[in-house]
């Protein structure tokens, strides 16, 4: 399935809802592509929303951590919303998950950027 990004503000922050797999490719480039759009315009406090994502590989991670980079590096921060446990064993297993802010409601995503 393909990688679907809607980005949204929400609570005076972006939400990108994502859908699909992130994976090799499309994929882990429309992650990319998204968050580099959203930066241009000057958004600095995103969340991505994992909620309806089935699948990463190690391209997709390797795209999310590039990501988290390239948000702080522009001097905003990437937080990550409602992982599904597939998502979350690998971010468990990859150790990362103490890397990102990671949250499983979307009010407190907003508010953590307080």
């Amino acid at each position: 399935m393909k990688l679907h990004a809607t980005p949204r503000e929400a609570r005076g922050i972006i939400v990108i809802d994502l859908s699909g797999r992130v994976t090799l490719g499309e994929g882990s480039a429309l992650l990319r592509e998204t968050l580099r759009d959203l930066l241009l315009k000057g958004h600095k406090k995103i969340v991505l929303n994992f909620a309806d994502v089935d699948y990463i590989d190690s391209s997709g991670i390797g795209e999310l951590v590039s990501g988290f980079t390239t948000v702080r590096s522009h001097g905003g921060e990437l937080k990550l919303l409602n992982l599904t446990k597939r998502v979350n064993d690998i971010l468990q297993i990859t150790r990362l998950y103490t890397v990102f802010d990671v949250h499983s409601d979307e009010q407190a995503a907003a508010e953590s950027f307080r």
